[in-house]
């Protein structure tokens, strides 16, 4: 009467026997957490078990199993400006540079420019730059150049 097929109609669904399954998987998401099911698939391949990943993420799904992801890496809070062009040489920024030599060392690079002039105040070129090498750079500037009003660095 409905236009189905007598095996469609009669099917019953056979019981495929997922204990042992997903009592492995258990067992192996116990022991690595940060495993997802498509790992899991390979692990429990090797170990025998014939699986669809269809029919994979559906039971680690039901076990409640999840990768939690990973968080963002925070960004800067509050409202940008732009950088207003100072009219007098009273503005300086410091900003950090780096490269690496040809055998891969690498090495770092403290600018200080006056924002009027343009002019590369200092530079201090070592591997690596300490806050107190900073500090004792900025403290060699003011010392020759005087007190900046305000300085600028972009993080």
């Amino acid at each position: 009467m409905a236009g189905l097929h007598r095996s469609v109609f009669q099917y019953q669904k056979r019981d495929q026997g997922d204990d042992a399954l997903c009592k492995r998987l258990r067992e192996l998401a116990n022991e690595r957490r940060w495993f997802g099911y498509r790992r899991f698939g390979i692990l429990l391949g090797r170990e025998g078990f014939e699986v669809n990943h269809k029919k994979l993420f559906r039971l680690y799904r039901e076990e409640g199993f999840a990768v939690r992801r990973r968080r963002s890496r925070k960004r800067a809070l509050g409202m940008r400006r732009p950088i207003l062009m100072p009219d007098r040489a009273n503005q300086r920024s410091l900003d950090f540079v780096s490269d690496a030599f040809e055998d891969g060392q690498r090495f770092r690079i403290l600018c200080i420019v006056d924002d009027c002039t343009r002019e590369a105040l200092a530079t201090a070129v070592d591997r690596s730059l300490s806050g107190a090498r900073m500090t004792r750079e900025l403290d060699d500037l003011i010392r020759r150049r005087g007190q900046p009003e305000m300085i600028v660095s972009d993080n």
